[in-house]
């Protein structure tokens, strides 16, 4: 599965209801999940005595997937060159030597058919090379271990779902999407996929959180969370509920150990269904994209601006000339309403915008120096993932370090007993040692307590603060007197706005001593 770093834990990878059009041949077909027998499988007043029968009627249509690819590696005597990567049941090749190589390497995950003629879904990292390799081929195996090679009909990497098309010559067992905003907390659910490229495994659990947020980031960080074993291997396969209806794509796990600890993510069928859709009938999907960069409201946040905890987004960064910018927003507002919506954790200014169709006018509310401010953006098309990508990496490129003959002490003040640093001015010189752009102005932080909060959120000798409270820092004593004005306020933190040496400017919420 892929792999997706916290601070502590590991996020492994690995709609409306809607029936699937495919212009298959009109028949007798049904659903394996649609049979007048369902019913009886289970009693509605809890968990059968057994999952057998269930099992049986919709194993049928989970299938195994696997793919081979060619992989650029950086081989090392002795070593395994497949250690730590993101792919899921990773193996090849043996060697030596220390220059890149290309090698043959196989994938493994899972999936399920949802239509009589073979279209099947699965998660779109099982299907996608990393890095710079290529993918080969694609291999369906069926339950009874028939193997099919597989088409890849779409992909969409901003929602992790594929769909992949098998010419069976015959009829094949499907399942059809449920409605999962019927899901609720504590309901049964069995999962079914191919943990550890073992083959069919069936897992059982409840639902332990609705449109759970990890804290990943992103349109589509709302997932359905269960307790039933997910491990490597299972992305890609089906979440059933207790009418045996696919209520969720297994697509992740949260573990600190790399095995399966009960904390395990599936994507929504309200999420996936349409676009699922939209994949088999080749259609673009097109995402509405304001252009800024945001950071949800934590506690330190909250603190330092005076907000509510948990509502609302803060945004760190607007791009020149982007939706945003030209509605007027700015670098340290606060988000509160996108088009009449609460931005809240389930809810986020990603999830909102991103369901706005491209070129549509809304209303944004903002909280702005404490001010409620309404701006009207007409929403743009989101980038691809890979144009994403390498803006970001453009914009974390490292500049200069030769900042190495500013002063290192500082006379005791309140920025260094209340901040735990030390800061002195930002000269011309100084200035063209860290990269900054001409003409900005600031103080350079030039030792850092790393007991302190600022030590323990990256701040290190080099960084260049901008702001502090909102306001613009010049010298030593407008920081002090920012400092003073948070203390006398009652507020235990403080808002600066820093420029890591060679990055963009970003918000920090820094705790007073």
């Amino acid at each position: 599965m892929r792999y997706a770093y916290g601070l502590t834990s590991a996020l492994l990878l690995g709609g409306a209801a809607a029936t699937l059009v495919t212009g298959y041949p009109a028949g007798a077909q049904v659903a394996q999940n649609e049979s007048s027998e369902m019913s009886k499988m289970v009693p509605r007043a809890g968990a059968p005595a057994s999952f057998a029968d269930l099992t049986a009627q919709l194993a049928p249509a989970v299938v195994n997937i696997s793919t081979r690819q060619k992989v650029q590696v950086a081989s090392g005597a002795g070593a395994n060159p497949f250690a730590g990567t993101p792919f899921e049941g990773l193996f090849g090749g043996q060697g030596g030597g220390g220059a890149p190589q290309t090698r043959e390497a196989q994938s493994l995950g899972s999936g399920f058919i949802v239509s009589a003629d073979g279209y099947l879904v699965t998660n779109n990292h099982v299907i996608t090379a990393e890095g710079k390799g290529q993918v080969e081929s694609i291999t369906v195996t069926m339950p009874d271990g028939t193997e099919y090679p597989a088409k890849l009909i779409g992909k969409d990497a901003a929602s992790d779902l594929a769909v992949l098309k098998i010419d069976a010559k015959k009829a094949l067992p499907f399942v059809k999407f449920g409605d999962s905003r019927n899901a609720r907390v504590g309901d049964w659910v069995i999962a079914i996929g191919n943990p550890f490229g073992l083959g069919g495994t069936v897992t059982a659990g409840i639902v332990s959180a609705v449109y759970r947020n990890t804290g990943a980031g992103g349109a589509y960080d709302r997932y359905l969370q269960t307790d039933a074993s997910i491990n490597r291997g299972n992305s890609g396969g089906p979440m059933f509920d207790m009418t045996g209806q696919v209520i969720g794509i297994n697509n992740a796990i949260f573990s600190p150990t790399g095995g399966s600890v009960g904390i395990g993510f599936a994507i929504p069928a309200e999420t996936a269904a349409p676009l699922v859709q939209k994949l088999i009938k080749g259609e673009v999907i097109e995402r509405g994209y304001l252009g800024v960069r945001i950071q949800p409201i934590n506690e330190d946040l909250a603190d330092s601006l005076g907000l509510e905890h948990n509502k609302g987004e803060f945004i760190q960064m607007v791009e020149p000339d982007g939706a945003a910018a030209k509605s007027g927003m700015q670098a340290g507002d606060v988000v509160v309403k996108v088009n009449n919506k609460e931005v809240t954790r389930d809810q986020n200014l990603s999830f909102l915008v991103s369901n706005v169709a491209p070129g549509t006018r809304i209303p944004i509310e903002v909280i702005r120096s404490g001010k409620r401010v309404t701006l009207n953006a007409t929403v743009a098309k989101r980038p691809t993932e890979e144009e994403l990508q390498q803006s970001f990496d453009a914009n974390s490129e490292q500049g200069d370090d030769a900042f190495n003959n500013a002063p290192t002490q500082q006379e005791q003040g309140a920025v260094e007993k209340s901040l735990g640093m030390s800061v002195t001015p930002l000269t011309s010189q100084i200035a063209r040692q860290l990269g900054a752009a001409d003409g900005t102005k600031g103080v350079v932080v030039v030792a850092v307590d790393p007991s302190s909060d600022a030590g323990q959120k990256g701040f290190a000798r080099g960084f260049i603060i901008l702001e502090a409270n909102g306001k613009p820092v010049t010298n030593q004593a407008d920081l002090n007197a920012a400092v003073a004005a948070v203390k006398a306020d009652g507020r235990s933190a403080i808002l600066l706005r820093v420029q890591p040496r060679g990055q963009p400017a970003t918000f920090v919420p820094v705790r007073l001593r």
